[in-house]
């Protein structure tokens, strides 16, 4: 199979990725509202012109052409006017914003939907029902996660030297031979040999990469290291210098942007192999995962203007840049490219799958509509105003009406859009590449 037909298959795998997690998402609301008795007319996955659709029941299930999101249609999201019913129009655009909104809820209101409108249940039903979609993500993105990482495994640095430095030479130097004047790696004055594995150092074992990394780093001068060779262990004694490395974070993990530290040298490449993972470390690195995308999400607006550099000026696209659908779709192409082997081709598409759920689930969870945290926020503070008129034995404060912040959701909706379309353009112009 040609590159530019593997190039086409990833972005079409992605693609049908993405329905797959829209339509996960969507599942989550129309069970829940099905189980607590509101009505759905629609079942929606994508926007735009609807390529196909059949009718069950009361429900119309259908495909539109855009898969960039999706929807279900319930009755009532929003409760009447003050005065019973939809309000009249006036000619303040605000207060026309929210009656649009609420007579959308009631467009198609049947005979005997009273009891079956989306603002008649309880809060912790409202609630429920707005949090099953994002959960839902929250859920694929668990599935996949745990799945790829226990059987298939992930590729893991080891103690096993895959290769000899000859000369010490700046990581940042952007070059991998040697020069006159360069002094020789202690690895290699040292006799340490490819297919050496490192076992212990300075007496103390050790078993995995993150741990001899760090003591590499934090040693300069004369060590100790204890290898396997040939089914023999001997012992070798390099003396570490002080060389210019890349800078990890408290995890381990080298830190985006680049950047780099003085740190102990030893001057030899660790192999690597596919692995699975046990429960417990798949655990802490979906932990991982998870925070990071909280941070992430925190960090977004400050990336904008590096975004916009990057688009329309002269500016570098960084690594942890935000990336679209269009640019998660071009990274699955490439992806399809590499030449590796398919099993490890498998676990990156699914990762690229699981940090796309795990977005969907923290950016629905911001507490503004129009997003399910908004519908969310806004049935707690019901709950909260109830509960309070109750214990001051007040008259009960009724349905908090949603629809009159339908304003401020029409502003988040326009930052979102004016987001989306930056990225996209960024996605075009300078995209993130996988290489």
């Amino acid at each position: 199979m040609t590159e530019a037909l593997l190039y086409v298959l990833g972005i079409v795998l992605f693609a049908l990725g993405l329905l797959v997690s829209i339509a996960w998402h969507e599942l989550g609301h129309l069970s829940t509202a099905k189980l607590f008795g509101i009505r759905v007319p629609q079942y929606m996955v994508g926007f735009g012109p609807t390529l196909w659709s059949k009718k069950r029941g009361e429900t119309e299930y259908g495909i539109k052409a855009i898969p960039a999101g999706g929807y279900i249609r319930m009755i009532g999201m929003f409760p009447p006017g003050e005065d019973g019913k939809i309000e009249a129009r006036s000619t303040s655009p605000w207060r026309s914003m929210i009656e649009d909104a609420r007579e959308a809820s009631y467009e198609e209101l049947r005979p005997g939907d009273e009891t079956r409108l989306f603002y008649t249940r309880k809060p912790w039903k409202r609630v429920i029902v707005m949090f099953a979609g994002p959960f839902m993500n929250l859920v694929l993105a668990l599935g996949l996660f745990y799945g790829s990482l226990m059987t298939l495994g992930i590729e893991t640095q080891t103690t096993k030297v895959a290769g000899v430095q000859k000369c010490v030479i700046k990581q940042s130097a952007n070059r991998d031979t040697c020069a006159a004047g360069d002094a020789a790696s202690p690895a290699f004055e040292a006799g340490l040999r490819e297919g050496d594995t490192i076992v212990a150092f300075n007496g103390t074992p050790v078993s995995d990469w993150d741990t001899l990394s760090d003591r590499i780093r934090d040693t300069i001068g004369p060590a100790t290291i204890t290898v396997e060779r040939a089914g023999q262990r001997l012992d070798l004694h390099p003396t570490l210098v002080s060389n210019e490395v890349l800078k990890k974070d408290e995890d381990g993990q080298i830190v985006r942007p680049v950047a780099y530290v003085p740190a102990g040298y030893l001057g030899f490449q660790a192999s690597s192999e596919v692995a699975p993972l046990s429960f417990v470390e798949t655990t802490e690195r979906m932990g991982d995962l998870l925070e990071n995308g909280v941070q992430s999400v925190i960090a977004l607006p400050g990336k904008i203007p590096g975004l916009w550099d990057a688009t329309f000026g002269d500016g570098e696209r960084a690594e942890d840049s935000p990336v679209g659908v269009v640019g998660a779709a071009r990274i699955t192409g490439e992806l399809m490219t590499v030449d590796a082997p398919p099993e490890r081709i498998l676990v990156m598409f699914m990762n690229l799958l699981v940090y796309f759920n795990v977005s969907l689930f923290l950016f629905n969870m911001l507490p503004l509509l129009p997003l399910d945290g908004g519908h969310i926020a806004g049935a707690l503070w019901e709950s909260v105003r109830r509960h309070t008129a109750r214990l001051f034995k007040r008259a009960d404060p009724g349905p908090f009406d949603v629809a009159k912040l339908m304003p401020a959701a029409y502003v988040v909706a326009g930052v979102f859009v004016c987001f989306t379309l930056l990225v996209l353009a960024a996605d075009l112009v300078n995209p993130v590449k996988l290489t």
